[in-house]
C-alpha cells in the first residue's frame, strides 16, 4: 500500500524554485528544511517496512509531477540503503535518467555512496552500472561515484571514468570531472597534479580540478 502523503507548500516559493531550475519543473514550494520536516514521519516509517515495499513508494513518488516528490523518492532510497540488497540497489539506476538534472542525479549518487560505505567490495560492479553508458547523466555518476572517498578511492576507476569523457563537450560531464579531481586533491594533491599533467583536460575541468592545488 502506498502511504497517502502530500507536501504543503508556499506558492511564492514554488515560483522562485521553478525559476531557479530554469522552468524545467513544477514545484509545490517546499524548501529543503521544511520538506524534510514534513516527510520525517514517512521516512521513519521505512525502518519498519520491507525494502521491497519502499521501492514501490519510490516509484509512486518519483512519477509525481512536482519536483519535491522526486527529492522525497531519493530521500526514501537513502533511508533504506542499510536494508537494500545489491539487486534492489540496481533497480534504482533506472530512475536516474528520468526527469534528470544535476539536482536529482547528484542526490541519487548519495544512495550509492551510502551503500558503498557498507559494501566496499561491490564498488567495481556498481561502477560498471554507470561507466560507458550512453546516457551522460549515468556517466556523471561514474565520475563522481567516489566523490567523498579519500584513502579508499580507487584511482584506476576514477581514471577510467574521466578518460572516457575527456573530449565530451557536455557541461555537466566536464564539471563532474573537475569536481572529482578537486575533491580528491584535498587528500592526494600529488596524484591529481600528475593526472592533470598527463591528460589533456578541457578548460572547465582543468580550472575546477586545480582549484585547490
Amino acid at each position: 500500500m502506498i502511504p497517502e502523503f502530500q507536501f504543503e507548500g508556499n506558492p511564492e516559493n514554488a515560483t522562485a524554485m521553478a525559476a531557479y531550475m530554469r522552468q524545467r519543473y513544477q514545484f509545490v514550494g517546499v524548501k529543503t528544511p521544511t520538506r524534510r520536516q514534513q516527510s520525517k514521519a514517512l521516512i521513519k516509517l521505512t525502518k519498519k517496512t520491507d525494502p521491497a515495499t519502499v521501492l514501490t513508494w519510490i516509484a509512486h513518488f518519483y512519477a509525481r509531477q512536482e519536483r519535491e516528490y522526486q527529492y522525497l523518492a531519493i530521500d526514501l532510497g537513502v533511508a533504506i540503503v542499510p536494508q537494500l540488497t545489491l539487486s534492489q540497489l540496481h533497480q534504482l539506476v533506472a530512475y536516474i535518467p528520468q526527469k534528470a538534472w544535476w539536482d536529482s542525479v547528484d542526490a541519487w549518487r548519495k544512495v550509492y555512496d551510502g551503500y558503498l560505505k557498507r559494501h566496499p567490495a561491490d564498488k567495481s560492479q556498481i561502477f560498471g552500472w554507470f561507466y560507458g553508458q550512453p546516457n551522460f547523466w549515468l556517466r556523471r555518476i561514474a565520475i563522481t561515484l567516489q566523490l567523498l572517498e579519500k584513502d579508499t578511492l580507487d584511482t584506476t576507476l576514477l581514471t577510467q571514468a574521466i578518460e572516457a569523457d575527456l573530449e565530451t563537450d557536455e557541461f555537466f560531464i566536464q564539471k563532474a570531472i573537475g569536481w572529482a579531481l578537486r575533491n580528491y586533491s584535498k587528500f592526494n594533491p600529488q596524484w591529481v597534479r600528475q593526472f592533470m599533467a598527463t591528460h589533456q583536460l578541457q578548460p572547465l575541468a582543468r580550472r575546477e580540478g586545480g582549484r585547490y592545488l
